[in-house]
């Protein structure tokens, strides 16, 4: 159900309600592209099934999927088509189009083929844990994250979002693990076998580690250099792994094959079970992990 999160906190309590959060989503739906359009947002129901709810409470939980469809004519076909026309009018007028009316024929070229381009569609799961007062998005990519966070803002009346801040920022605190004994290791969490570690300056010197035992002895040597960890396999409780990354972004999660075992089948598929599970198994690890972190930043004045 999520592969990684970009987690937010709320800036205030949220006092939308369910009935009103769904209606605000109703507002702006999903749609497809049309002919000539190049972007197309909205929301789709999480569970996937037509006339759904936009909005999902599962164990106290809120659920959404945003849905981001793009068209666009390939770089090559563009360049091609380009060429070919202006080597036609240098042919029948004797003249080489110049800069700007060369950009005029590149648009108008594109606004000609789009309606024969394929769309790409991609959704982002977004978690709000009112209780917990964090928001979670299924992506690192930060044009998905704009356009998520600012129709959720824009649909969610009273919504504020920052930033997750931590007392120890996770380069400072992966640093600190990395040199530590592994008995001075943050409880809940064990190493995986990867890590990334990068220089200063312009074009830093960067080592990674894959696949590989995190030898305490290799990593105070590159810390000692200079560099800092940028991202770092980690293992909470045997039960999830995934990769922290400095700008404290989760990758790559993976849950143990036991964690969703025991759950029951609903009628539609185990979605409200697998939810459920989901949330509940990754709302604890990011409270062990804000705690590892040194807890919340102090909120300024």
């Amino acid at each position: 159900m999520f592969k990684q999160l970009t987690i937010y906190q709320l800036a205030d309590g949220l006092t939308t309600t369910l009935e009103q959060a769904e209606a605000a989503l109703a507002a702006q739906p999903f749609t497809p592209c049309g002919p000539t359009q190049t972007l197309s947002v909205g929301w789709v129901a999480p569970r996937g099934l037509p006339h759904a709810p936009l909005v999902e409470a599962v164990a106290g939980h809120w659920l959404m999927r945003f849905r981001i469809e793009t068209k666009r004519v390939p770089a090559t076909v563009l360049r091609q088509e380009l060429q070919e026309r202006c080597a036609r009018i240098q042919a029948e007028e004797g003249r080489t189009p110049g800069r700007r009316e060369q950009r005029e024929l590149k648009d108008a070229i594109e606004q000609e083929l789009l309606p024969l381009a394929f769309p790409a569609s991609a959704d982002v799961q977004v978690w709000l844990d009112r209780t917990q007062g964090r928001l979670a998005l299924d992506t690192t990519v930060a044009r998905r994250i704009d356009l998520v966070t600012s129709a959720l803002t824009e649909s969610l009346s009273g919504l504020r979002l920052q930033p997750l801040q931590t007392a120890l920022t996770p380069a400072t605190a992966m640093a600190g693990w990395l040199a530590a004994d592994a008995t001075d290791w943050p409880p809940h969490f064990a190493p995986g076998r990867e890590v990334e570690l990068k220089g200063d300056g312009d074009r830093p010197a960067v080592v990674r580690f894959t696949r590989h035992v995190l030898d305490r002895e290799d990593m105070q040597r590159h810390l000692a250099q200079g560099k800092r960890p940028t991202r770092l396999a980690l293992d909470w409780e045997g039960r999830v792994q995934f990769v922290l990354t400095d700008t404290l972004q989760l990758r790559r999660l993976a849950f143990d094959d036991g964690v969703f075992t025991a759950q029951g089948q609903a009628d539609d598929g185990g979605f409200d079970a697998d939810a459920a599970i989901a949330t509940g198994e990754l709302g604890a690890l990011l409270t062990d992990l804000i705690q590892a972190l040194g807890g919340l930043a102090p909120t300024p004045p």
